[in-house]
């Protein structure tokens, strides 16, 4: 059985730690703060066989120095192939390397390149669990910072469609913040409304929101949906130059993700 268990880093980072039972060696996604890995790797009695990276920012890196030196330099380091990562040991090209096998883990990995974020990110599939970094979000998206909207619509795109029941382990705990601007473009929608009465809940006890699901996701979040009808209207009603204007799915994606930025 694989096992999935966050640690919490900094503010609102997860950092994923992937266990195939019986086996007491794991990998960790995304290592930004090796010291709660260590932690938590001590207290639980487990060796660190190898990293898995998304991206290069900080966040997500910051620890792999401090966690190779922990393992006597041992580790296996995953990651983008065309980003430029300190301590990575093994760069991955979706296109020539789309599946990954690793000691300790029944299943492969599959990997899919998911540019927007950041012009190489790339995210993980095992069984029916999804490790997209900064790419998806439950509720929302990432920031662009390197790619264009038109990379991130079409990584989103390949997201979802990904099986219904897949679990989305994202990077950040943005859920209430994703949900408030998703709300406000698009008030009418139901499961919305009944996914952030039960976000809020889970936040009031100091639970996760992750997993959430692609099914849960296509329902819910507006940058997975930007060609609804309701949230079109809204994009118009913000921007109200454009009201008269025809728009298409690129330009009403690239239109919300300007929203979220300043909302």
């Amino acid at each position: 059985m694989l096992t999935i268990t966050a640690v919490k880093a900094f503010n609102d980072n997860y950092i994923w730690v992937l266990q195939q039972q019986p086996h007491t060696q794991v990998y960790v996604v995304d290592p930004g703060d090796a010291k709660v890995v260590i932690n938590y790797l001590s207290a639980n009695q487990l060796t660190l066989a190898g990293i898995l990276l998304t991206h290069h920012h900080r966040d997500h890196t910051g620890g792999v120095a401090e966690l190779q030196a922990y393992t006597d330099n041992q580790l296996t380091v995953y990651g983008p192939n065309n980003e430029a990562i300190a301590d990575m040991t093994h760069p991955l090209d979706a296109k020539t390397q789309p599946t990954l096998t690793l000691d300790y883990l029944d299943a492969p990995l599959q990997v899919l390149s998911v540019p927007g974020h950041t012009a190489g990110h790339i995210a993980y599939v095992i069984e029916d669990s999804l490790f997209c970094g900064d790419t998806l979000f439950s509720g929302g998206c990432g920031r662009l910072f390197e790619g264009t909207p038109a990379q991130m619509l079409a990584s989103l795109k390949q997201l979802s469609q990904l099986p219904e029941k897949t679990r989305v382990y994202c990077a950040h705990e943005y859920t209430l913040s994703n949900l408030k601007f998703a709300l406000s473009v698009n008030p009418n929608n139901i499961e919305l409304q009944a996914y952030n009465e039960q976000a809020k809940k889970l936040r009031n006890q100091d639970e996760p929101t992750i997993p959430s699901t692609i099914a849960l996701e296509r329902a819910i979040n507006p940058f997975l949906r930007a060609a609804d009808p309701d949230i079109v209207d809204s994009i118009k009603q913000h921007f109200n130059a454009i009201k008269q204007t025809s728009l298409d799915e690129l330009s009403c994606f690239t239109l919300l993700r300007q929203w979220k930025d300043i909302f």
